[in-house]
């Protein structure tokens, strides 16, 4: 499961504090609205010396628990100059209308609709960790600011108390220090923020307390593009679905995040499921390893 991974989260807060990588903008894909929800295109990343998993996350836009689900048989601090890393920037839209913000936890990404031309924004997002997940919502963007005051919550504060002998700064202004970064948009009148941050680490993971993070320049683009009172949906969608041009018949699943009530962890053989993928032998044979272990990528059942 994401929050069970393997990888020692506290060994890559050390790597990428001494290492440093360049983030990039948003992802831009074009949609036809009720046509066709497949966007991007495969990609293969050939390894060269210097490449580690963090940069090509940050390289491609894509979150870092994405990239080591596409690429279990890869160590992500130590790749083999040569080797291939498959990068997953082709997805399905999630099921529901495209417009405004739509926030799909299990794939730890964030799209923006364009209201005025066919086009998709996808960043990838830092969410609740276990036990502070990101709650499941449908609300607008509230308001918006620009170098926001960070105050922690009383939660925060008995938290950090009980975890270092120690109570937070009751606010942290705008400046390197602060744990928002520069920009922030509220969720409705919640508590709940997407921002940004003043650490690289905890994007396209499950790392904050509940807010939403992104990269700086990603926020910054959210900030200036997005207005006050555009739509957002904190959605769980750890199996996306689609029939395209009447041929290919794709699905890509996601680890299910183990506190949300409707996955616990396990991917669900829904009866939705079940009828998208029919009786032939051959599919469930291709499907099952990745039910078992999701990867994240889209497959193509009918290929």
């Amino acid at each position: 499961m994401l929050e069970n991974n393997k990888l020692s989260t506290a060994l890559l807060f050390a790597f990428l504090f001494v290492f440093g990588v360049k983030t990039v903008s948003a992802t831009v894909y074009e949609t036809v609205k009720g046509k066709q929800r497949l966007i991007g295109q495969p990609t293969v990343h050939k390894v060269v010396k210097g490449d580690y998993f963090q940069q090509l996350a940050e390289q491609y836009n894509v979150g870092f628990l994405a990239l080591l689900a596409a690429n279990p048989e890869h160590d992500p601090f130590l790749l083999k100059i040569g080797s291939e890393v498959v990068i997953p920037n082709q997805m399905l839209l999630p099921f529901i209308s495209q417009e405004g913000i739509v926030i799909n936890l299990p794939e730890l990404r964030l799209y923006y609709f364009s209201p005025d031309e066919n086009k998709v924004h996808v960043f990838p997002v830092g969410i609740g960790r276990q036990g502070l997940s990101t709650p499941l919502t449908s609300t607008v963007i509230g308001d918006k600011r620009k170098d926001p005051v960070w105050r922690p919550t009383q939660e925060m504060q008995d938290r950090h108390f009980a975890q270092h002998g120690k109570y937070l700064a009751k606010e942290v202004p705008a400046g390197p220090d602060n744990p928002f970064g520069k920009y922030a948009l509220r969720l409705g009148t919640s508590e709940y923020l997407i921002h940004g941050t003043n650490k690289r680490f905890g994007i396209g993971m499950r790392a904050s307390s509940g807010c939403i993070r992104m990269y700086d320049e990603n926020i910054k683009w959210l900030f200036d593009n997005v207005p006050v009172n555009t739509k957002v949906r904190v959605i769980n969608q750890p199996v996306k679905m689609s029939y395209e041009n009447g041929d290919k018949q794709l699905i890509e699943i996601h680890q299910p995040l183990s506190d949300l009530e409707a996955t616990k962890g396990n991917v669900i053989l829904t009866s939705a499921m079940q009828r998208f993928v029919g009786t032939k032998r051959e599919y469930w044979q291709k499907l099952l390893p990745i039910i078992e272990k999701p990867n994240g990528l889209v497959i193509d059942l009918a290929k």
